[in-house]
């Protein structure tokens, strides 16, 4: 008599489904699926065999867009600013160095108590004499990375990775006034490939860099030039490791960008900071406008930024090897440009590479 009465719901309701739960479950458990692919083609690839490429249908990236990657990277950012107890530091950080083989010797700070979140820790800066450089050739690697792709961009496609490509215009945007950059004055039957040439003779060049967890995130000026316009494309935040890139046709069009126009000796000249999963974040050091990964976004949509005033007529002068920006994270960087048909890149498809070795020259 004594016994208190137990009031339970009915089953249906205790295992009632929600289309958003069914999402998340599904798209993550395929994105965890495609991870165990990716393992197993870097395994065939270390053995020397080679991996045909296998597009991903309409459906399968669908149901990859459905994961919340942009919640989950706002998410992972505020994670990120929590400051960690002095006690704790050194055991996260030490993990993180063991994960993605950091060298914290090359840090200005290797004290790992000095770093008071992820973030800090993310965003460390090198020492001076860490990354020399390059003075003799006239482009150099914007970041630490691995080399994914270059060459000269043909037919108005580049190349992401060897064999899947993405449209030049869908990746760039519109043209942007020949009053903001120097575009040539291109009869309108002409591509935009042609009309992104500005000198004749020249050509158009591309070279595709993604920066590892365990590269250092920043970003510099890749050669002398003059940044006129910022184009900022919200998007997804899908992975853009090189699995997912062979995989995905347009991965970078389809994911949040920035990219930096403007020109330098030899003409046309852009940069493009490639958002990714967890690097919802990209900051450019001279544009306070700009926000990346924000809650709303209008899907397809894009915003120009012009650095051209009544008081700045030439845009934003970068000198090669100045500080430009940075990811919370790590994610790719995209160069195309415009050089004479001897430039040639120093370069191998897969190598690693570090912030101020040569990329090409003439």
């Amino acid at each position: 008599t004594d016994r208190k009465k137990l009031h339970t719901a009915p089953v249906r309701q205790v295992f009632r489904l929600r289309p958003f739960h069914v999402l998340v479950a599904t798209g993550g458990g395929y994105a965890g699926y495609r991870k165990y692919e990716d393992y197993k083609l870097k395994q065939l690839e270390k053995r020397g065999i080679e991996v045909p490429v296998r597009l991903a249908s309409e459906w399968e990236v669908a149901l990859y867009k459905s994961v919340p990657t942009r919640l989950l990277s706002r998410a992972w950012g505020r994670l990120n600013q929590v400051e960690l107890p002095t006690w704790l530091r050194k055991p996260v950080y030490s993990l993180y160095i063991w994960t993605f083989g950091v060298n914290m010797k090359e840090a200005a700070v290797e004290d790992l108590h000095h770093y008071r979140n992820l973030s800090e820790f993310f965003r460390r800066k090198l020492k001076p004499q860490a990354r020399p450089v390059c003075c003799v050739h006239s482009v150099i690697s914007p970041s630490d990375g691995k080399i994914l792709n270059f060459g000269q961009v043909k037919n108005c496609e580049v190349e992401q990775v060897k064999g899947v490509t993405y449209s030049l215009e869908s990746f760039l945007g519109p043209r942007i006034s020949t009053e903001e950059i120097n575009f040539s004055q291109a009869p309108p039957g002409n591509s935009f490939q042609q009309q992104l040439v500005t000198k004749e003779g020249n050509e158009l060049y591309h070279c595709v860099i993604y920066l590892a967890p365990g590269d250092y995130h920043c970003f510099h000026s890749p050669t002398d030039w003059t940044v006129s316009h910022r184009r900022h494309f919200p998007g997804s935040l899908m992975s853009v490791n090189p699995g997912v890139a062979r995989w995905i046709k347009e991965l970078f069009c389809h994911n949040e960008r920035v990219v930096l126009t403007g020109d330098w000796k030899h003409g046309f000249f852009s940069l493009t900071a490639v958002g990714a999963t967890n690097v919802g974040s990209i900051r450019i050091y001279f544009d306070q406008d700009l926000h990346t990964n924000s809650p709303s976004y209008s899907k397809g949509s894009y915003n120009d930024f012009s650095f051209i005033s009544n008081n700045n007529k030439e845009g934003i002068p970068m000198r090669k090897g100045e500080h430009l920006g940075e990811f919370n994270l790590g994610s790719t960087i995209v160069l195309i440009f415009e050089a004479p048909k001897d430039f040639k890149f120093n370069l191998k498809a897969g190598q690693k590479i570090r912030f101020g070795e040569a990329l090409g020259s003439l």
